[in-house]
């Protein structure tokens, strides 16, 4: 009787090394979670956004607004998207590297991301000059205030994840052998990748299907 209930209470035990302390009912870790939440938000803002700017367009047209085919080109822009795209496959060559404890590809893949994540602000900074040059503001019309608030939200956001993803790369070069450091990469790639499909949608919405020059 003692036999067994020694072996009914060791049980439970043999699986406690393996317990992180954020899993759920479901069996996800509450922070993967927390994320996808947070990015569930953060996606309807996004849609809000560009509906508004889709919207308002005909409008601000018709009265004599400025015409988004005078002052945006998909050059540039071209150019961002296939940087957020590259690193894109950089960020999941990261989370490969760390899930095999290969720090150093990691830290060449990570920095890598974190590199062209700093081109694409660069890239859009350049826009954004060009186009205040020209004459668009967020106060010269309805599309001026409707296409820097869209752009200039996603600009934010890839900066937080930047931002993010140096504190990840600091926390494991720092501790290399903590348990969860794949989870942390992970948890950052997450949110990059939903970064990098806005934008997708974005430069396919705003730039792509009018006949922009």
């Amino acid at each position: 009787m003692s036999e067994h209930a020694t072996a009914t209470h060791a049980a439970p035990g043999t699986h406690a090394p393996h317990d992180s302390g954020h899993g759920t009912s479901l069996g996800v870790d509450s922070r993967k979670m927390g994320v996808w939440t947070f990015i569930g938000s953060e996606t309807l803002f996004f849609a809000a956004l560009i509906v508004t700017y889709l919207i308002y367009k005909p409008i601000n047209l018709a009265n004599g607004g400025q015409d988004p085919k005078e002052f945006l080109g998909i050059g540039v822009t071209s150019v961002l998207a296939a940087i957020l795209l590259a690193s894109s496959l950089t960020m999941v060559l990261a989370l490969a590297a760390i899930r095999r404890h290969d720090i150093r590809q990691f830290r060449i893949w990570l920095l890598s991301t974190v590199g062209l994540g700093l081109c694409f602000l660069s890239g859009q900074a350049y826009e954004f000059t060009k186009l205040v040059s020209e004459g668009v503001t967020l106060s010269s019309s309805m599309f001026g205030t409707t296409f820097f608030v869209l752009t200039g939200f996603h600009g934010t956001h890839v900066a937080i994840g930047v931002t993010w993803l140096l504190s990840v790369f600091r926390k494991v070069m720092r501790y290399p052998d903590v348990p969860g450091n794949d989870m942390d990469v992970e948890l950052g790639g997450l949110y990059w990748h939903f970064v990098d499909l806005v934008w997708v949608a974005i430069f396919t919405l705003i730039y792509l299907l009018p006949d922009f020059k």
